[in-house]
């Protein structure tokens, strides 16, 4: 029989007892526990590229960034070309903030897990404006702001080149509401890395405006740590909850397979 469990107080939750990922009575349990709880945990499937992407497609349309459907997260250059761009994701980030159109959810499926670190840690960003008062939500919601591909690689590289400015500020930057209000009623906060200033703001209060939001939102009673395990099946809601991997060793197996849900609300 499928039960859940809550993973966290806040966030998470795990689906016990599943059989087989494609009936329709589990796709709809997943699809409803990943909406209230914002990451899905599903241990022991062991799924291969093929059966990752057909539950994958039960959950919507499957995006190919650079023509590939799966995406292999692993620092070793080797298996990914790709590694060094990965370290940025040691920083609490949402994917695609700089996109008109933000994923929907991203699923990750363990095929080998780091011996030390390597976990990965998510912030609810729904539950934190669910505990705003309503005046600080009313400042909030006035505030927007932009962000860049740029802001996330400073975090990496404080003095950059000329040549790495030119082709960091190549790529689009986007602004947004700083609380997104969403078609369901709920809101939920665009921030992290890639957050490079508030709109009309002084650049130091900007920074440390953001700064403090980030530092609230990812306290420990509105987040969940994974550590992984080999088979593990993970899916987050990547509009609303903040994920970032916590380091492991270059030369570690470490080897997730990442697969993409296309979104269809616009950030606001």
């Amino acid at each position: 029989m499928v039960e859940t469990v809550a993973l966290s107080p806040s966030v998470g939750v795990e689906v016990k007892g599943v059989e087989n990922l494609l009936d329709d009575a589990v796709i709809a349990r997943c699809l409803e526990a990943l909406k209230w709880r914002g990451v899905l945990l599903i241990r022991g499937q062991h799924l291969d590229d093929e059966q990752q992407l057909a539950f994958s497609r039960q959950l919507g349309a499957v995006l190919a960034p650079g023509g590939q459907e799966i995406f292999r997260v692993s620092l070793d250059p080797s298996k990914n070309p790709a590694a060094e761009y990965l370290r940025g994701t040691f920083n609490w980030h949402i994917d695609d903030t700089t996109n008109d159109v933000p994923a929907k959810a991203t699923m990750l499926t363990a095929r080998h897990v780091a011996m030390v670190g390597g976990g990965t840690e998510f912030a609810n960003t729904y539950a934190v404006c669910e505990n705003m008062s309503g005046h600080e939500r009313k400042l909030y919601e006035q505030l927007r702001v932009v962000h860049s591909f740029e802001a996330a690689q400073r975090l990496l590289v404080p003095e950059p080149t000329e040549r790495e400015l030119a082709s960091w500020r190549a790529l689009p930057t986007h602004e947004s509401s700083l609380v997104w209000k969403r078609r369901d009623g709920r809101c939920s906060l665009v921030i992290g890395a890639t957050a490079d200033h508030i709109v009309g703001m002084e650049p130091d209060e900007s920074r440390a405006l953001l700064d403090e939001m980030l530092a609230w939102t990812t306290q420990d009673r509105f987040c969940y740590t994974h550590d992984w395990q080999v088979g593990d099946l993970v899916i987050w809601d990547n509009t609303g909850i903040l994920h970032r991997a916590l380091p492991y060793d270059a030369s570690s197996e470490r080897t997730l397979h990442r697969t993409t849900i296309a979104g269809d609300e616009p950030w606001s």
